[in-house]
């Protein structure tokens, strides 16, 4: 381990400073390949010592050659670099460019030819809407360039060389830099490059952000399941650190809920003792109606006391998890409503598959359906199935509820009824429970008016 940390950076700053690093030498080591490879073809023949030196081989070799002959000899001398045309008769439109810039180029032709009083004939491609007189004669204008490489040799320019027999030798300039293939092949390496380099960046990327993709699922899990196993400690350093906070965040949390259950399991055991003694006294009270209303009061706080503790533990949320058919668990607890005497409609398919804890999903539903019932008068299940998802509504047949009261209504023992008579009502921790158990699959409850009357609770869970 001591070995591997060494080798690879141990932080997130270090990693990604790596990343830019290596990338940079990638492109260094591309563009390096590049160079390399165009430079080993050698540079084009522009310059004009290299010029001098070819042209007066050619001009030599083409005029030992006899006329027959010199066409073939002619095509088998031109290349892309520099074209090299024979003609018999002097070319037509031949301007010569008389300034002073091939002046040196005309001098070392002549001597190294040894053609003193022979045509050497500059002509240089005029640009478009530009015309220029000199000495009130038609001259063509100069080059497009400009310094030094005025006077390098170029696809502008074409020289032509009278022969000692009248015929002429044309040499036109070529830059085999711009041609197609050569732009190609540039266009490749530069694609390569990219790729090498989006590659290695993706890969670099995904390597540093897969741990916190499990950091995130980990605190996803954590909201739906608080028994969740730790989250391994990988990654990069800061990373590791956050993950071993998260665990110990986790192992805090499992443990204050354990001490929450724990206290309200003790404070109830202690409750129920003077809670039978009171019994027992009241019921020696001669008084028949102080008797009655002393023992609906001690049966409400056993109740109360009872709820308290199913909300507290929560025993089916450690039921494991597992495909149910939705639709029939709705329908089932419709049908148990119907036979108690109750309003109570199912509207939807006839089977639905998600994935929960049936224990829990079931008592979550009937706190819902035992609270419209106790608040609407009776209700309508309809479930709607869609794609990774299920939605199902509960509407009552009640007045509805201010809006203002939709949040404050989930709190556990908050009833809008103020009075706390069990006959209108529960202890408060239907809704409670039930929105507990619904995030706890990781779905959610809301609440709504409809504008025909009656309060819907809107649930939708994962699939």
């Amino acid at each position: 381990m001591r070995l591997r940390r060494f080798a690879f950076p141990d932080s997130i700053a270090a990693r990604m400073v790596l990343t830019v690093v290596v990338a940079l030498f990638l492109t260094q080591a591309i563009s390096t390949l590049v160079y390399l490879t165009d430079r080993s073809e050698g540079p084009p023949i522009h310059g004009p010592g290299v010029l001098v030196q070819r042209v007066t081989a050619i001009v030599q070799l083409v005029g030992s050659t006899p006329a027959a002959d010199r066409e073939r000899l002619v095509k088998a001398i031109d290349d892309p670099v520099l074209r090299v045309e024979w003609h018999p008769d002097r070319p037509p439109e031949l301007s010569d460019y008389t300034g002073v810039r091939f002046d040196g180029l005309r001098r070392r032709l002549r001597e190294t030819l040894n053609i003193p009083s022979r045509a050497i004939v500059f002509e240089v491609e005029r640009r478009d809407g530009d015309d220029r007189h000199e000495g009130g004669r038609h001259r063509p204008p100069p080059p497009p360039f400009a310094g030094d490489d005025d006077r390098r040799w170029g696809p502008h320019i074409r020289l032509s060389i009278q022969l000692g027999d009248g015929s002429w030798l044309t040499f036109t300039g070529g830059d085999p830099l711009e041609g197609p293939f050569r732009v190609i092949r540039f266009v490749l390496w530069m694609g390569a490059l990219v790729a090498v380099i989006l590659v290695s960046s993706l890969w670099a990327a995904r390597r540093f952000t897969a741990p916190l993709a499990g950091f995130a699922a980990a605190a996803e899990r954590l909201g739906v399941d608080a028994e969740a196993p730790p989250l391994p400690e990988a990654g990069p350093r800061e990373l590791r650190a956050a993950t071993r906070a998260f665990n110990r965040m986790q192992a805090r949390l499992a443990r204050f809920v354990a001490d929450r259950t724990q206290m309200l399991a003790a404070i109830s055991h202690d409750l129920r003792t003077p809670l039978t003694r009171l019994r027992l006294r009241a019921e020696l009270v001669e008084d028949p109606e102080m008797q009655r209303k002393m023992l609906a009061d001690l049966d409400e706080m056993e109740a109360m006391i009872a709820a308290t503790m199913a909300f507290a533990r929560d025993d089916a949320k450690r039921e494991p998890r597992g495909r149910l058919d939705l639709a029939d668990l709705l329908q089932s607890l419709c049908d148990d409503r119907v036979d108690s005497g109750h309003d109570a409609v199912y509207d939807g398919p006839a089977h639905a598959v998600a994935e929960g804890r049936p224990v829990a999903l079931r008592r979550a539903f009937a706190n819902l359906m035992d609270n419209a019932i106790a608040y609407g008068g009776g209700f309508t299940v309809r479930l709607e199935p869609e794609e990774g998802q299920c939605r199902v509504h509960v509407d009552d047949r009640g007045p509805g509820i201010p809006e203002d009261e939709f949040e404050k209504v989930f709190a556990p023992f908050y009833r809008l009824e103020r009075s706390r008579s069990r006959d209108t009502g529960g202890v408060g921790l239907g809704l409670s429970t039930a929105r507990t158990i619904i995030r706890g699959h990781g779905g959610d409850i809301a609440l709504a008016n409809r504008p025909e009357g009656g309060l819907r609770v809107t649930v939708t869970l994962p699939r």
